[in-house]
């Protein structure tokens, strides 16, 4: 009887170890999951950024020629387009907790915290 519960005693530990081992494969799976998924939203963000950064750019030296005749001056359209950037931008650092920092926590704290279904 002694063998038999020694036989016992060593399937338990090995199916222990066993489960140990499977959750650690399966907690790398899952940050390596999170983690490209991260990644590639960092990703897809800076090359939308920088593209439509550019097209802003573009779109704002056009906006100033065709101001141009209507101010008087295409260095008076320059600065009005400039003092408008600068408004905006003011505009988007004061909300910039609703428009920025609330929606990058709520998209790590899902990604990260809830658990799948």
């Amino acid at each position: 009887m002694p063998n038999n519960s020694s036989d016992n005693f060593h399937l338990l530990v090995e199916g222990v170890k066993r489960y140990i081992s499977l959750n650690k494969d399966y907690a790398r799976l899952e940050l390596v999951e999170k983690l490209t998924i991260l990644l590639s939203t960092f990703l897809l963000i800076t090359t939308l950024i920088i593209l439509g950064t550019g097209a802003l750019f573009y779109a704002l030296f056009a906006l100033a020629y065709a101001l141009e005749p209507i101010v008087g001056g295409l260095s008076i359209s320059f600065l009005l387009i400039c003092v408008i950037s600068l408004l905006l931008t003011f505009i988007l650092y004061l909300n910039r907790t609703k428009l920025i920092v609330d929606p990058i926590a709520r998209f790590l704290s899902k990604l990260f915290l809830e658990k799948e279904k």
